[in-house]
């Protein structure tokens, strides 16, 4: 059981039954009142967030998450079917929606190793590894010009993503991107 002062963001608890997870808290005391806990949850499954406060008498369950090691296997885009299989056993598939992968999907390329996160033995969410490494496929030509604020160009991925890097990126290099907020970070 869970004190109110224990929920803190990445915490999982049942509210009313329902998986959350906290994003946002603050701990807060009005005067002579009983301190609150004023709380961002967002739900595990629905993926809704909904604001609420816990009083000094409450105490919460913490949702039993479950984290698996999974590996990716392809992308059906027509289906709009990300398919992964479980890492101890390759013939155990299952696919995920776009939605569940989110835009770091993007980056994932065949045997990737991920972490997928289920609550009740459902599947809510995938989570990919921070930083991947990846070949330049396609890079128009240096031009030459206002460099002075540090030009930049658009290039392709071996996945087929677009991403904005450095004018020194030539087609054949590896770059090292951060799936979380899809920029470039380095040379590899």
């Amino acid at each position: 059981m869970l004190n109110y002062n224990e929920i803190k963001p990445g915490v999982a608890v049942l509210v009313e039954g329902e998986p959350y997870v906290c994003t946002w808290n603050n701990i807060m005391q009005k005067q002579m009142r009983r301190p609150v806990n004023q709380t961002k949850l967002k739900h595990l499954i629905k993926g809704n967030s909904i604001e609420y406060s816990f009083q000094q008498s409450d105490k919460l369950k913490e949702a039993e998450i479950e984290k698996k090691p999974a590996v990716f296997v392809f992308h059906d885009e027509r289906k709009g079917e990300w398919v992964f299989h479980e890492a101890a056993n390759k013939s155990t598939r299952f696919s995920l929606s776009d939605e569940m992968v989110g835009d770091g999907g993007q980056f994932l390329i065949p045997n990737t190793e991920v972490e997928t996160e289920s609550f009740n033995g459902k599947i809510f969410h995938v989570k990919l590894p921070i930083k991947m490494r990846l070949k330049v496929k396609e890079a128009p030509p240096d031009v030459r010009g206002n460099t002075a604020q540090g030009g930049s160009k658009i290039v392709t991925l071996e996945t087929g993503a677009t991403l904005d890097v450095p004018m020194f990126v030539k087609e054949g290099d590896i770059l090292e991107i951060n799936t979380e907020s899809g920029e470039y970070v380095g040379r590899a």
